[in-house]
């Protein structure tokens, strides 16, 4: 063997050495580690792309909010049967929704169902027993029904929770002008009239009273 054969030999040698032990040491470049967004609007890009954004996807509405919107569209239109199917679809999604429930009070106290609205109310109340209008809207139904003790210890309830709403005054006085207690009735009128002068109802009705 010639001294250039072996000088390429041994060059040959180191060479491939060198190369295994690169190769092993896991020193050698790898690829990137992937890009996971942590958020529906992270970049995905330099900063200077905003192009390069997850779009976020718009927000859909709930299946409950679907029905409470049919249920409003229907008593706008005076069709309480279609509005009493979407809200009682609505309390299987959630037996306890408070606007479904109130809803719903509307809808039996349109239909004269005075027994059924009673029982809605009566839950309003069992969730919130400081609910006004929950208090106010039992008692009109109450009276419906004859009750009318119960229906005018609810109303002043009602008024006691929130005494400068003026419908609580203006349905007090009905139940007591259909009670005769006329007097009662005419200083309620006035309290309402004088908290909300576009109860225009209240205003006819002491008009009517020659007051």
């Amino acid at each position: 063997m010639s001294l250039l054969q072996l000088i390429l030999l041994i060059s040959a040698g180191v060479i491939f050495y060198l190369f295994f032990r690169q190769l092993f040491s896991g020193n050698y470049p790898k690829r990137g580690i992937d890009y996971e967004a942590k958020r529906a609007d992270a970049q995905i890009g330099e900063i200077n792309r905003p192009d390069k954004t997850f779009s976020r996807a718009p927000e859909s509405k709930s299946r409950l909010q679907e029905l409470l919107e049919i249920a409003d569209a229907s008593l706008e239109q005076g069709d309480n049967l279609e509005a009493k199917k979407a809200l009682q679809s609505a309390l299987i999604l959630d037996e306890r929704n408070v606007e479904a429930l109130r809803r719903l009070g509307v809808v039996y106290m349109n239909m004269n169902d005075y027994s059924d609205a009673r029982k809605i109310y009566e839950m309003l109340l069992q969730i919130d027993p400081r609910d006004d209008l929950a208090h106010s809207s039992l008692a009109n139904a109450l009276h419906k029904l004859g009750e009318d003790e119960e229906a005018l210890a609810h109303h002043k309830e009602a008024i006691a929770i929130d005494p400068d709403y003026a419908p609580h005054h203006y349905n007090y006085a009905n139940t007591l002008y259909d009670l005769g207690r006329k007097e009662e009735a005419l200083e309620e009128y006035r309290k309402a009239y004088a908290l909300d002068p576009e109860l225009h109802e209240a205003k006819k009705m002491i008009e009517e009273m020659g007051a």
